[in-house]
């Protein structure tokens, strides 16, 4: 870890969103971040004026205002230029959707995280990189797969406790007379998706940890530290509930049926395999001096 210099010339990225949300927020980061250093303050439109701010930057250190879209967004671009081992990047989390910051460390108080900027200290930080290039900062989850009912089986009760309530609503029917109904166009409404098992295969360093045969309700893959990530599956269980499966490795590979998976602030997918390798001390962030060194 590396002690970082106020004096330090910083370029203030400002995320068009988080002008929106907190205006005010954005307002105090940027008297803070003035006040303890010399700062070029950038106000994109969009993630192309983004992406361009970051790539002029020069000798200037990065500080995002935003939430963890905009981070996930910078990370991404300084991966996609094979210049995030070189830079050391900042964030001031301003929005509601923060919790990509506040799990590697990031305060999510306004001045805390401006004061941290200015006063924190470099870590290296492992994140994933997977098979199209994308980066992963946090956890990633394949959720279940959403299962839909068939046309003849019934909606579930809205009001179970009354059954006095059904009665009165088919008297009310009787006596109301019916509208003429048209006959619907195109094909019918699909209900609403519920989550059912996968089935996939997770392999750990090239070790299967669950095959094609078992039925799993979830998969998390998450960096650990020491460039290793922590791998958990949850079977599907019936009857008594199933203990998860942990792994930990440095190449994680999921493959079978097509899946989503969820990482950091978006939904990826759908795809039939990816794989992840954690990049150990990918990620320079700058962070509290008081936090311990990895996670």
């Amino acid at each position: 870890m590396t002690e970082v210099a106020t004096s330090d010339q910083l370029l203030v990225v400002i995320d068009p969103v988080a002008r929106q949300t907190d205006g005010e927020a954005v307002r105090i980061a940027k008297d803070v971040l003035s006040g303890g250093a010399a700062t070029k303050v950038c106000l994109p439109d969009g993630p192309e004026e983004f992406a361009r701010a970051l790539a002029r930057r020069g000798s200037r250190r990065p500080v995002v205002i935003g939430d963890d879209r905009a981070l996930v967004r910078a990370v991404s671009f300084l991966h996609r230029q094979r210049e995030l081992a070189g830079c050391v990047l900042s964030v001031v989390p301003v929005g509601s959707a923060l919790s990509v910051a506040r799990s590697l460390g990031v305060p999510t108080g306004t001045v805390a995280a401006a004061r941290a900027v200015l006063d924190g200290t470099e870590r290296r930080l492992d994140l994933l990189v997977d098979d199209s290039d994308g980066v992963v900062l946090g956890a990633l989850r394949i959720p279940p797969l959403p299962v839909f009912r068939t046309p003849e089986e019934p909606e579930p009760s809205a009001d179970p406790a009354h059954p006095w309530l059904r009665t009165c609503q088919s008297l009310v029917r009787t006596l109301v007379p019916s509208r003429p109904t048209r006959p619907p166009r195109g094909p019918s409404p699909v209900a609403a998706p519920r989550p059912g098992p996968s089935r996939l295969r997770v392999e750990v360093d090239g070790v299967t940890l669950v095959d094609l045969d078992q039925p799993v309700e979830a998969v998390s893959v998450t960096p650990g530290g020491a460039g290793a990530a922590a791998v958990e599956v949850r079977p599907a269980s019936v009857g008594a509930e199933a203990a998860p499966l942990l792994a930990r490795g440095r190449l994680v590979t999921v493959s079978g049926a097509d899946f989503r998976y969820r990482a950091d602030a978006g939904i990826w997918g759908p795809v039939r395999r990816r794989t992840w390798t954690v990049r150990e001390g990918g990620l320079g962030l700058t962070l509290p001096s008081s936090l311990p060194s990895s996670r």
